[in-house]
């Protein structure tokens, strides 16, 4: 702890000067973020240290697991934070980030391992669908493939269940909204992004377009009215 206090001082003796007129613009004008990302609580994933992001460039929601749980009319941390970027900042694009060897996936391998953590345990359900895939989809992956794939999956579970929530359905609609899907692979120093058209993971590259989940266009179930009153 008494090495973390001395980065405080650090900051306050240091860093913060250095940055004193982006921290006074932040304050006075308040902030605009370009994104919100929900990653896992895992303290080797650091999602300012993974897009470069200097403060007020990113909105962070952090969970044991990177989990979305689907919407409900009960309140919860994730779901207030989805409503707030997306309805009061005018976020545009959510990021869902796993990574590898992550805990909680891990968790779901073993069963009875979070008998004694029932929150835990009821927490990481939200991982149901990606088991149930890689246990029916993937048949022979065992051992540490099996934990990744479990996480790949995870990412993609947790996107559809950010569907669920009205404000995101509502921007997808408008085609105002973006979800990415992203995976980093802490032995390899590299992230790896959803492409929605093929539904596979590929390394993010300079020279390559973004590969993106769910790319931002107009999806209106009722569009045939509208050409109707045309």
């Amino acid at each position: 702890m008494n090495e973390l206090i001395g980065r405080v001082f650090s900051f306050e003796k240091s860093h913060f000067p250095n940055q004193s007129d982006l921290y006074g613009k932040l304050a006075t004008q308040g902030q605009f973020p370009k994104a919100l990302m929900i990653s896992c609580a895992d303290s080797r994933i650091v999602p300012e240290y993974i897009v470069q992001a200097a403060p007020g460039d990113l909105f962070v929601c952090r969970n044991a697991g990177n989990i979305v749980p689907p919407f409900a009319t009960q309140n919860g941390g994730v779901t207030s934070t989805v409503e707030y970027a997306v309805m009061v900042l005018g976020i545009r694009d959510i990021i869902v980030c796993g990574h590898s060897d992550c805990g909680a996936m891990k968790a779901l391998t073993k069963p009875g391992s979070t008998d004694s953590m029932p929150n835990v345990a009821a927490w990481l359900r939200h991982s149901a669908t990606a088991v149930k895939v890689v246990e029916d989809a993937y048949p022979n992956v065992q051992g540490d493939e099996h934990v990744r794939a479990i996480s790949l999956e995870n990412v993609v579970a947790q996107l559809n269940h950010l569907k669920t929530h009205p404000s995101v359905a509502s921007s997808i609609a408008r085609g105002e909204m973006s979800l990415h899907g992203w995976f980093v692979d802490i032995h390899a120093g590299q992230v790896l992004g959803l492409d929605g058209a093929t539904g596979r993971f590929m390394p993010l590259r300079e020279d390559q377009p973004l590969p993106v989940a769910h790319a931002a266009h107009q999806r209106l179930a009722a569009d045939f009215i509208a050409e109707a009153a045309e």
